[in-house]
């Protein structure tokens, strides 16, 4: 067995790894290609003593940012395997296949793990010390949080289109010169996060109630409390203010 091993209960990583006992009654385990060893137990299984089962996001300043990202490739591979047990053409229970898919033995369907793709981008207007960023605030963050408009792509649509579509639907204003920030795998439980900039062109900023709270333009010396340092968000905002 693989001694870069996790734990994962439902959603919460068993921590410290040092900790984990040698024999545990597993649900599922999976080998990652850097040498984990990624194991799921059932939610009634007591926690060790000497171990603590955190979520991701507060596991993130107790690990190493490569472990981090490990742990959270590993969570998504576990869910991924977790809700693709049964064929969804003929119910029947699926099996390994090729490569990383999982093969249905009686039609033959195939299926592979995918991310649940969506974009998030952080618009500015005006120059130098007028520079300003749309931020936006959904029901869901923490109080008083804002931070870049993001959403997910539908099918057929093109990242720059579901850019463009994103802003128009939930802050009413177009937006030019879009260009491409980078990415990140968010495993809450299974995305994948692009980020783009954005130069303000036109329209007048309003939330759309349905999915915001607020949005507005924040300078440089009036930012709320943002995103957690772990989130491509806040790498975006920090880039912009230039405090990374």
């Amino acid at each position: 067995m693989s001694d870069r091993r996790m734990v994962f209960q439902e959603n919460r990583l068993w921590l410290p790894f040092e900790a984990l006992p040698a024999n545990l009654p597993v649900e599922a385990s999976l080998r990652l290609p850097e040498g984990w060893l990624a194991q799921r137990v059932s939610p009634g299984q007591a926690v060790p003593l000497g171990v603590e089962a955190l979520g991701l996001r507060d596991a993130h300043p107790r690990m190493a940012q490569e472990d981090w990202l490990q742990a959270g490739r590993a969570y998504q591979w576990l869910e991924w395997e977790g809700g693709h047990r049964f064929c969804g053409g003929c119910a029947s229970a699926l099996k390994p296949g090729e490569g990383q898919g999982r093969r249905c033995p009686a039609c033959g369907r195939t299926v592979f793990p995918s991310n649940a793709t969506a974009i998030i981008v952080l618009i500015h207007r005006g120059e130098g010390g007028r520079r300003q960023w749309a931020l936006a605030r959904s029901p869901h963050f923490k109080p008083g949080v804002y931070s870049a408009v993001a959403g997910f792509t539908e099918p057929g649509e093109s990242l720059e289109e579901c850019v463009h579509r994103e802003v128009a639907e939930e802050l009413g204003i177009r937006i030019q010169r879009l260009s491409y920030f980078g990415s990140q795998p968010w495993p809450f439980p299974n995305g994948l996060m692009v980020g783009f900039t954005a130069e303000y062109l036109d329209g007048e900023l309003q939330a759309d109630p349905s999915e915001l709270e607020d949005a507005r333009w924040f300078g440089r010396d009036d930012m709320p409390p943002l995103p957690s340092p772990i989130s491509i968000a806040r790498w975006m905002i920090d880039a912009a203010l230039d405090v990374r």
